[in-house]
């Protein structure tokens, strides 16, 4: 059942959980998603990239593709399309007239004034399609380079004036592998949750320690993004399967020999959002 995540996001604030969001690559990577979390019975979020968007074909191909697989493995959990750190209004509206039921508006490299004003326009947009929206404050980067800590502040003005339903505040995770344990502040979560009143979102949420992940949901977050997690499993395992097996061409046998990792990556992550507060 598509969904956009507004009901998701605030019964998880509400219990002290969050939901997961896993980033898809392709098909396999979709289905794999799919059915564990379907055998799990949680709900889940499908991140989408631009990138991964261009790679698997188009904002089209995404959607149907989708629903094609809810229909054919019998899907009967709540499930989320969304468009991760689209960077344009053009992006999140191609996304949503596709039927992406949720979008990131991702304009950090803009100034705070500029990036209000177009957020409120994918709002504008978004809400009168029933389509949820995730907006970014504050520079969430690379493991190369340092998050740029949201104020309180300008948290305040982005949500009041933009009407977001929520919001990824740059509070020490970063995308990618850490180099080392990411600076979390606990304090910037609280405050901001508190000041806004909405689910915050944890972008970079492959490989903080467990303790950390849950004082940052108990502190507000209500969404953990898991990319990285998934990719780094799914490598290891398939260059495994291939230096044991050089006579193997068939894609489907050199695909799939990640697929038990990556189920394995997301039982893991959806046990751990389950347990909730300490």
């Amino acid at each position: 059942m598509l969904v956009n995540m507004n009901d998701l996001l605030n019964k998880a604030l509400k219990e002290g959980k969050a939901i997961p969001q896993f980033n898809i690559n392709n098909l396999e990577w979709t289905k794999y998603i799919l059915e564990e979390c379907e055998s799990k019975k949680n709900p889940v979020i499908l991140g989408v990239s631009e990138g991964a968007i261009k790679h698997i074909g188009g904002y089209n191909t995404v959607v149907q593709m989708t629903k094609a697989l809810i229909d054919d493995l019998k899907i009967t959990i709540p499930v989320v399309i969304h468009l991760d750190h689209g960077s344009s209004f053009e992006s999140c509206t191609k996304a949503i007239e596709a039927g992406f039921t949720s979008v990131m508006i991702d304009l950090t490299k803009n100034s705070i004034d500029e990036n209000i004003k177009i957020t409120k326009s994918v709002v504008a947009y978004a809400h009168k399609r029933n389509v949820s929206v995730e907006g970014e404050i504050g520079h969430i980067g690379l493991t190369s380079s340092e998050a740029i800590y949201t104020e309180v502040v300008d948290a305040i003005k982005y949500v009041n004036e933009t009407g977001i339903d929520a919001l990824a505040p740059a509070v020490g995770s970063l995308h990618g592998i850490y180099l080392s344990e990411p600076k979390i502040s606990f304090e910037r979560i609280r405050d901001i949750k508190n000041a806004t009143k909405i689910p915050l979102v944890l972008h970079g949420g492959s490989g903080i320690p467990e303790e950390t992940l849950h004082r940052a949901i108990n502190e507000g977050i209500a969404k953990l993004n898991i990319n990285t997690a998934l990719q780094v499993a799914w490598a290891k395992d398939v260059r495994i399967f291939l230096n044991q097996n050089s006579d193997i061409y068939d894609p489907r046998k050199i695909i799939n020999a990640g697929e038990k990792a990556v189920k394995e990556t997301i039982d893991y992550y959806i046990e751990f959002l389950n347990r909730g507060k300490n």
